[in-house]
């Protein structure tokens, strides 16, 4: 064993188990045992949304920018030509009960620049609809591009005097095209606006880096970075690249990483991320991961991945579209067979046309995919990386969280939570003495004393002839007295007795160091791994919600007990294996449980994969973690609540515009085919276009409403 070994090790050990993996750097230099605890996709009929091949998924920003210019300037071209279409179409003048001038040219206007708006404005849908053909795969825009075609032969058959004049249809064939193009183009703006995000992170990196060579820095660009390099980053630059602070100390926003608002601070030897800003002091950073192995890539790849996947309510709205189009051509076949029989030629292509208008499934096939994005964008923005949808919406149905302990709802890091002495020693004297002697050391326990010696504010003596002995402890002299640090060893050693409060904290799973000072006990210090603050919310809030918390560890029985006990939690696991974990899921599963697995992404793989929700905390530098569909960037486990409420909030949103999308088409359809003509009532073609088109803006404003959601845990 180390230096503080003993039984100090020997309870270290038992209450690690299976979380070894948090415990590697444990075992390092003097201190060899001093042991601590352990997109959305392309859209239902969307082939080509601009006639041209479509991006891949909403992963492609400049082709969401690009279609965003196209049908902005296409929608106002279009309606500056619809003026004056609608303005000299016979049917319009005499509704609104104006004359129209006698000069022969006026009669050519409407037909005229209604065959430019239909081969010009019409284009995307002309092409998306043979795209459809082409892949056997019927959808919306088969249906406007038919929808389109028939009113503009109609309208040339009526302006040639072929057909009756009432198939007239060039105002609403303008009509039609330019709300149509509005719908698009709000809805191009709406996906571009999804994935700002991914534009957000891109921005993040800096656009130069100061690498050192030698004795002096040389500006490079972050792409000409490689492992192994040293960097400058000032007060208020950005880091360019993973790495490890190898020199000063500074307070890092990791907010556009994590979410975590307040500035967070890194030391030597502690990790920073890419994008992160160093906002008080200048550091030096030994470059660990450039390119595409930063975590700032991995967060990308995370966010695009998700908005391209598939999810259970989107292969709905895919079904749901297909299924409109078989009923819209039935409708329309019924709707012509009908009207011929009983009305009239006339009356079966205006009312069959109005049919295949009102059924266009746009609305429908936006319902779902725009709802699901913004919520990923929204989730990305606040820290929680959706790797896989169906995560997402299985997260509002999950009725227990089970958290691993270490490093989740603890810290994983060992703290000093209490100091007790002997007559004549203070509390703060006697952690000075200790801090002096582990000053030296870079044994997370030693780390821990120090740091609670820093955090009280006290001044830290020098000294000397500091040297650490395996299976003892450390000694060092500090202003002319001799101090020891270390375990049961150390006692025995020095022939001295533990303080009496030791066997109490050894009960609750504590590691415990007594501090001597010339060979007699001054006093005794227990370090434990430190619970997070955060926690204590989050298990409080979970239960306020109905929702079952459990936890579990490899630490020993009384560990896990004094954690779930200061945590609030009922029921726990202790001294399960990391291999053994997964078959505790199964068993809340088999329990009928709905099981959200909180972990590390490490040693809680298989129980991350086996759960219905495996999210991993904490993902810092690794967040590409395989088992897990949801990846908190930050380690503040109440994030688990913020995830829930996205859940919640995006089912809604999914119902909400699926009975909107459908149900609109459902009643629409019947009323545009001529159901309560008998009753005098017929619904016009044109009013049909703009409901239809409104009903598309309907769904994409209802999505809008996700944005306003606020996520930051503390308003949870």
């Amino acid at each position: 064993m180390h230096e503080h070994g003993g039984r100090a090790a020997r309870d270290a050990h038992a209450a690690r188990d299976g979380d070894a993996g948090h415990d590697a750097h444990a075992a390092r230099d003097d201190h060899a045992g001093h042991d601590a605890p352990a997109g959305h996709g392309e859209h239902p009929g969307h082939t080509d949304h601009a006639g041209h091949d479509a991006p891949a998924g909403h992963g492609d920003h400049a082709g969401h920018g690009d279609h965003v210019g196209q049908f902005r300037r296409l929608f106002w071209i279009m309606l500056g030509l619809a003026v004056p279409v609608v303005a000299f179409s016979p049917m319009f003048a005499h509704i609104l009960g104006y004359p129209l001038p006698d000069a022969a040219w006026a009669a050519w206007v409407s037909p005229l620049l209604g065959t430019v708006m239909y081969v010009w404005g019409g284009r995307p849908f002309l092409t998306g609809a043979v795209a459809e053909l082409r892949d056997r795969a019927p959808g919306m825009m088969l249906l406007i591009g038919l929808a389109i075609t028939v009113a503009f032969l109609a309208s040339w058959g009526a302006s040639l005097g072929i057909l009756h004049h009432e198939l007239d249809f060039w105002w609403e064939l303008a009509l039609l095209i330019v709300i149509m193009l509005l719908g698009h183009w709000i809805e191009m703006r709406s996906l571009a606006q999804t994935t700002s995000a991914l534009d957000s992170l891109a921005a993040l990196l800096p656009d130069e880096a100061e690498r050192v060579e030698g004795d002096a820095t040389v500006t490079v660009a972050p792409a000409e970075l490689r492992v192994g390099d040293v960097v400058v980053v000032r007060p208020g630059g950005r880091v360019p690249a993973d790495g490890r602070i190898i020199t000063g100390g500074a307070s890092v926003d990791e907010s556009m990483i994590t979410g975590e608002s307040n500035p967070v601070r890194r030391e030597v030897g502690d990790a920073v991320v890419a994008g992160t800003i160093a906002t008080d002091s200048g550091i030096r950073i030994e470059i660990a991961a450039v390119g595409d192995d930063t975590a700032l890539a991995g967060i990308q790849r995370l966010v695009s991945d998700a908005q391209n996947s598939s999810s259970r309510a989107q292969r709905l709205a895919d079904r749901a579209a297909g299924w409109l189009f078989w009923f819209a051509l039935g409708a329309a076949l019924i709707t012509a067979i009908v009207w011929t029989l009983l009305g009239s030629p006339d009356d079966a292509v205006v009312r069959t046309i109005t049919v295949l208008v009102i059924a266009c499934p746009h609305a429908l096939g936006l319902a779902i995919p725009l709802v699901v994005s913004i919520a990923t964008e929204r989730a990305a923005r606040a820290g929680l990386l959706i790797k896989d949808r169906l995560a997402l919406e299985a997260m509002r149905s999950v009725d227990t969280v089970l958290f691993d302990k270490t490093g989740t709802l603890t810290k994983g890091t060992p703290a000093v939570l209490e100091v007790a002495t002997t007559d004549g020693f203070g509390e703060g004297e006697l952690l000075a003495l200790a801090a002096a002697a582990e000053a030296d050391s870079e044994h997370p326990l030693a780390r821990a004393i120090v740091e609670a010696a820093r955090a009280r504010d006290l001044t830290v003596p020098a000294t000397t002839e500091f040297s650490s002995e395996p299976a003892t402890g450390v000694r060092a002299v500090v202003d002319g007295r001799v101090v020891h640090v270390g375990g049961p060893y150390l006692l025995e050693q020095e022939d001295a007795r533990e303080l009496a409060i030791a066997e109490q904290w050894r009960g609750g799973g504590a590691i415990i160091l007594h501090v001597l000072v010339d060979g007699r006990v001054a006093g005794a210090l227990r370090l434990a791994d430190e619970i997070r603050p955060e926690s204590r919310d989050a298990v409080a809030a979970l239960r306020r919600l109905g929702i079952g918390v459990a936890m579990i560890t490899g630490d020993a029985e009384a560990v896990a007990a004094s954690v779930a006990r200061e945590l609030g939690i009922d029921r726990y696991f202790a001294g399960v294996r990391p291999e053994n974990k997964a078959a505790t899921v199964q068993e809340l599963q088999a329990e009928g449980r709905r099981v959200a697995m909180v972990g590390d992404g490490v040693n809680d793989a298989p129980a991350l994969a086996q759960s219905d929700v495996g999210i991993a905390i904490g993902a810092g530098t690794d967040v590409a973690v395989a088992s897990a569909g949801v990846i908190l960037a930050g380690d503040d486990p109440r994030a688990v609540l913020s995830l829930i409420t996205l859940s919640k909030a995006t089912y809604r949103k999914m119902v909400q515009n699926l009975w909107w999308a459908a149900g609109y088409n459902l009643i629409s359809v019947p009323l545009a085919a001529g159901v309560l003509a008998p009753i005098g009532f017929v619904l016009p073609m044109s009013v049909g276009a703009v409901l239809m088109s409104l009903s598309t803006v309907v769904v994409a404003l209802n999505a809008q409403l996700l944005r306003r959601l606020d996520l930051r845990p503390e308003s949870i």
